[in-house]
């Protein structure tokens, strides 16, 4: 398995705080992720492909099918879907739910940590958000990366050894009873 790029690793970033989502933005890309920053989870869903709501304007973000997502960063106190809610989402998507997803608050509440980690996030940052926190991301994302490509490997081999019977069996079909192989019986005599 060839070692991919983290320049290849697409991370879409929400905050509804312009200056907490260019924080976020310039330490993602200062590590070499590809970001995709938005401003709430409603937004984050359209990104991702889950957009519920059919009415809104048109979303000024790549659809969903010209970005794989990677892993999804989200503060979580956020008007209208908060990141818990947006983590909700995204595990309950039987597309996306491999995704990882990391909350972040500025608010250190171990009730809201476990609950977060409990509902399926990687990790809980407490804002402001570091530089060195960005180095945590990326077990996760080759994790993410790995059970994709996992997938599509099984599906492949599933793929061939149906394709391999199915000619096998076609052949087996194919073949006159002349062209068999002859078998010799107990008493050398030909069957």
């Amino acid at each position: 398995m060839a070692v991919v790029a983290e320049s290849q690793f697409h991370v879409l970033a929400v905050d509804d705080s312009l200056m907490d989502r260019k924080l976020i933005e310039r330490l993602l890309k200062t590590s070499s992720f590809q970001v995709t920053a938005v401003d709430s989870g409603s937004r984050a869903l359209q990104v991702l492909g889950l957009s519920e709501d059919l009415t809104s304007s048109p979303a000024v973000y790549p659809a969903h099918n010209e970005i794989e997502v990677n892993l999804v960063i989200t503060d979580y106190c956020m008007p209208g879907m908060t990141g818990y809610d947006l983590l909700k989402k995204i595990k309950g998507s039987s597309s996306l739910r491999d995704i990882p997803v990391v909350i972040m608050s500025s608010e250190n509440v171990p009730s809201r940590i476990n609950r977060c980690l409990e509902g399926g996030a990687e990790e809980f940052f407490l804002k402001p958000v570091q530089l060195s926190d960005m180095k945590r991301l990326r077990p996760h994302i080759l994790k993410g990366k790995s059970k994709e490509q996992q997938l599509q490997q099984e599906e492949e081999e599933e793929e061939e050894t149906s394709i391999s019977s199915n000619k096998r069996k076609a052949m087996d079909e194919e073949l006159s009873p002349e062209r068999r192989r002859l078998r010799l019986s107990n008493n050398n005599s030909l069957i």
